[in-house]
């Protein structure tokens, strides 16, 4: 999928109006394991994936903590540090060669003006986004480690291709030692 049918499957879109969409956009690659956004920088930038892997992660007593993944046609950002102007607490970081399009802050407003369906667009993404935000707070609380794991290999599995075992593990907060335990009992 494009990034004009990922639109189309939440708004109405002409090609002319992708066009004027795009043209608010920047594109950029970057390689494996190079940062998009790091801790203590300003995010400027919403980022849609077009094709790549990336980690939402941050540090908690020293050790990594992942509290999110994208992977081809998503969007991501930190919408604290993009919204509220603050450094971030947050790094985004590729796990493959990554190709992103960047819509700065600025731009967004713009094309929010030129293209008024673009709010409606984005609304809906952030309100997926707040279900999936949801639905892993319920996970972490009612459900066992092996259950989450479970469960997100069969809602992610193109994740579990892409994912190195310790990456998916820091997700989980378990050790990379839990999940191989998990995936023998399956296997």
């Amino acid at each position: 999928m494009d990034l004009k049918n990922y639109i189309k499957r939440y708004v109405e879109i002409s090609d002319d109006e992708y066009e004027l969409f795009t043209s608010f956009l920047t594109q950029k690659s970057f390689k494996a394991k190079e940062k998009i956004l790091d801790i203590g920088n300003r995010c400027h930038h919403r980022f849609y994936i077009k094709k790549g892997c990336v980690r939402f992660f941050s540090y908690n007593k020293g050790n990594e903590q992942i509290y999110h993944f994208a992977i081809d046609n998503w969007w991501i950002t930190d919408y604290n540090s993009l919204l509220n102007n603050r450094p971030s607490n947050i790094i985004i970081e590729t796990t493959e060669p990554t190709e992103v399009y960047m819509l700065s802050k600025q731009n967004f407003e713009l094309l929010c003006l030129a293209l008024p369906k673009t709010e409606r667009l984005f609304r809906i993404i952030m309100e997926r986004a707040y279900i999936a935000f949801q639905k892993r707070l319920e996970f972490l609380y009612n459900l066992t480690s092996e259950e989450q794991y479970k469960d997100f290999i069969q809602d992610n599995s193109e994740f579990v291709q892409r994912v190195p075992q310790y990456m998916l593990a820091s997700y989980l907060g378990v050790t990379p030692e839990f999940i191989s335990k998990i995936r023998s009992k399956i296997e």
